[in-house]
């Protein structure tokens, strides 16, 4: 059996490779090769347990997952948890991966995966809302997704360390691209031609101004229960259709959930990003369109970036 840790995966990981690979799996999801299981949730007060099976032909795993909201102020981790990998003609277990980091690596890349297919070619600035552990995945893979010049990044706590994180992102995608922390969240989304989100709110964190909003490409991340959402209502007035991975997030996220109980847009808006990548050559956005991909997560992006790491 293998173990592998943080460290153990950093060091065989490449970027765009990773992007790569979570788009093999969107194609894995478009021709139904798969069998997944609905994720099983315990809610433990504001806290969540997260159990997410999935199978394909070569193997088999699942990740537990852990979110404790007020772990950060105690001194731990938001999210930890762990990965099993195995083998499906045996049943043998393969793999132990350390699921924290697994989640933060196929996550970003989820975004990474959205910025390719939904946003201009020459777009040279993006902007995280939430300064996190999965904030900064997003930043790096925006940065491999496209050739940007300006990121920015803006986070509600008023402690955050930014120089640290600043350096860190650096380390990460180089020193070519200037990092700015933006004083307001309208700052960010004006200066910002994408725009990700990846923070745990129950109320809106863009400004719900149509003007502010138009001509971006928005990549949704954080919103994974019905009480919680960080896009507003007014994208419905700016966007053709939504692009999603599986059916049950419009059961999931708030962000969905509560505008389509309100007819604020309709199932015939929704896409299935694994349909659009499979779509090889297809025309991306023309300036002044703008995009929402809301991504939720589901195992078998897990499954297959956790094969490719071991």
């Amino acid at each position: 059996m293998l173990i592998l840790n943080e460290k153990d995966m950093r060091r065989v990981i490449s970027w765009p490779r990773v992007i790569d690979t979570v788009e093999e799996a969107y194609l894995i999801h478009s021709s139904g090769e798969y069998h997944m299981p609905d994720r099983f949730t315990v809610v433990r007060g504001k806290d969540t347990i997260l159990y997410m099976p999935c199978f394909t032909k070569e193997m088999f795993g699942t990740k537990f997952l852990t979110l404790y909201l007020d772990n950060p102020q105690k001194g731990y981790p938001y999210l930890d948890g762990l990965m099993l990998l195995n083998d499906i003609e045996t049943g043998k277990t393969l793999s132990i991966l350390d699921g924290r980091y697994l989640t933060g690596v196929r996550t970003g890349a989820v975004g990474g995966a959205g910025v390719r297919h939904l946003s201009r070619k020459d777009v040279r600035s993006a902007g995280v809302v939430g300064a996190g552990q999965q904030g900064f995945f997003q930043a790096i893979y925006a940065a491999n997704a496209r050739d940007l010049d300006y990121l920015y990044l803006y986070d509600s706590n008023p402690e955050k360390d930014w120089q640290r994180y600043i350096e860190n992102l650096h380390s990460e995608i180089g020193t070519k691209i200037e990092i700015a922390v933006s004083e307001s969240i309208e700052d960010l989304v004006d200066k910002s031609e994408v725009i990700i989100t990846t923070t745990p709110a129950d109320c809106p964190v863009l400004p719900n101004d149509v003007d502010l909003l138009r001509g971006k490409c928005i990549i949704a991340i954080g919103s994974y229960k019905h009480e919680m959402r960080e896009i507003p209502d007014c994208i419905w007035q700016l966007v053709d259709n939504v692009y999603i991975e599986l059916e049950f997030a419009l059961e999931e996220t708030g962000d969905l959930y509560y505008p389509l109980q309100q007819g604020l847009f309709s199932k015939d808006q929704v896409r299935f990003i694994g349909d659009l990548i499979k779509e090889k050559n297809h025309p991306l956005p023309k300036k002044g369109e703008t995009t929402y991909f809301k991504s939720v997560g589901m195992g078998l992006l897990d499954l297959v970036v956790a094969q490719r790491l071991y």
